[in-house]
């Protein structure tokens, strides 16, 4: 599938080395529109998530959907955002309510690195949005127990983030202002040498310089 080249894009920091434009496409608006994302892409965005890398293959992730069409779902789920959050997730055509099994299902032993995999997973389903033109806005800003409780959330389950769906507005009214200027905040990356370590921490590593 060729890349789909999104309706806008956000001021980038310039790579310190070639990388897919894919990724340089990619970023977290909260500018959203409620033009609705079809069941076939949506379809094809999940399947992105399905084959994600994990620890012996548990493939420990979850998520609860909810569809603007599904009114009463869709409602429930942004209950459970912060209200910063709800201000703008509002406007997105689907919401992600994403949780990790806690431990292995072939074992019953915790899974430490489940986190992990649910994030590996995040990232396939987001890299697959932005190949179809839109974007995905992932947030740490929720009430995992409500999330619990209003979606009956196995114990072995934990909910961790949210995940806002949907394309760009293109003529937002003066009612989203404070989420326009916020969009056109430049994207800020640090340097490879202030990540990549070699010998003893904080070394950087001479291929990161």
């Amino acid at each position: 599938m060729n890349p789909v080249q999104p309706e806008a894009t956000t001021p980038h920091a310039d790579p310190e080395a070639e990388i897919l434009p894919l990724l340089r496409e990619r970023w977290s608006p909260s500018t959203f529109s409620d033009r609705p994302i079809s069941p076939e892409i949506l379809r094809s965005v999940f399947e992105a998530a399905r084959w994600a890398p994990s620890s012996y293959n548990e493939q420990p992730w979850a998520y609860i959907v909810a569809r603007k069409e599904d009114e009463e779902t869709y409602r429930r789920a942004l209950s459970c955002l912060v209200e910063a959050n709800q201000a703008w997730a509002q406007h997105c055509p689907v919401l992600l309510l994403a949780c990790y099994r806690t431990h292995f299902a072939r074992n019953g032993k915790p899974n430490r690195h489940a986190a992990h995999d649910l994030g590996a997973a995040a990232a396939h389903l987001t890299f697959q949005a932005t190949a179809h033109g839109f974007f995905v806005h992932q947030m740490a800003g929720i009430d995992p127990e409500k999330i619990r409780q209003s979606f009956e959330i196995p114990d072995d389950y934990e909910p961790l983030t949210a995940l806002a769906l949907g394309y760009l507005e293109t003529a937002p009214g003066p009612d989203r202002a404070d989420t326009v200027e916020r969009d056109q905040q430049p994207d800020q990356r640090r340097r490879l040498a202030d990540t990549f370590f070699t010998g003893t921490w904080g070394t950087p590593h001479p291929v990161a310089q």
